[in-house]
């Protein structure tokens, strides 16, 4: 049995990342389609907007509607295809960043996603979880790879609720102990094959960093600063979430 590590092309952190979106997202398209709720759209589209002009790149704004179901990819695919955009930017929570996945599988575009939260695993796995109109589970859409980059900007996963950021801290806390019990017991993984060394080692390292700075980073959070707190969580995910070890 062979054993696979799966994981996004690219991934980028740090405070103000936003600012450097076009910079990177320019090798994989030179014309996107971004999609982002109201309030994200609000609290970061201009910076990012910003960032693809600077660099060229051209770029066609979509309001998601807060469901991921198909009624709402396929609508969103209509669009970028009337606008002919290469290429797929998802800015906010699980469910757009889910979206922006399904869409961009769809189309057969690269897909670009920026996490607004650390209370989800949506912008590392090659899955979507698709609900129907209602709000309810459907089903999980497979994908054959994981998204073509992330860009996981410290400042504004900072900003947001504290519970989210401790939510985040609890998913990846278990990273650890999901990634152990595979290694140990030489199961297959979703990526078809057996766990690696490596996984299970970041998966420890984003254990280990989570006992030491998780409460630090909490109490900066809470205090108004904005410390990259978001870290540990998406050390856990870049490499060792579940999906992939």
């Amino acid at each position: 049995m062979l054993r696979i590590i799966q994981s996004p092309g690219k991934y980028i952190q740090g405070a103000n990342a936003l600012v450097a979106v076009g910079q990177y997202a320019k090798a994989l398209a030179d014309h996107y389609f971004v999609i982002a709720d109201d309030f994200v759209m609000k609290l970061a589209g201009d910076t990012l907007m910003g960032s693809l002009q600077q660099h060229g790149v051209k770029h066609h704004a979509c309001l998601f509607n807060g469901e991921c179901c198909h009624k709402e990819i396929d609508r969103l695919g209509r669009e970028l295809k009337a606008h002919g955009c290469r290429g797929v930017i998802g800015v906010g929570g699980g469910k757009t960043l889910d979206t922006a996945k399904a869409i961009a599988h769809y189309q057969q575009l690269p897909v670009v996603l920026i996490p607004t939260i650390a209370s989800t695993d949506a912008p590392t796995s090659a899955l979507s979880v698709i609900y129907t109109e209602q709000g309810e589970f459907a089903e999980y859409l497979i994908y054959p790879r994981n998204p073509d980059m992330v860009v996981m900007d410290s400042a504004i996963i900072a900003k947001a609720p504290v519970r989210l950021l401790v939510a985040g801290m609890g998913d990846a806390l278990s990273t650890y102990f999901e990634a152990q019990a595979c290694f140990d017991a030489q199961a297959t993984s979703m990526a078809g094959g057996k766990s690696t060394l490596a996984a299970l080692s970041l998966a420890r390292l984003c254990y280990e960093t989570l006992l030491a700075e998780g409460v630090k980073a909490k109490l900066a959070v809470e205090a108004g600063r904005g410390d990259g707190s978001g870290r540990a969580h998406y050390r856990g995910q870049y490499l060792s979430e579940r999906h992939w070890f």
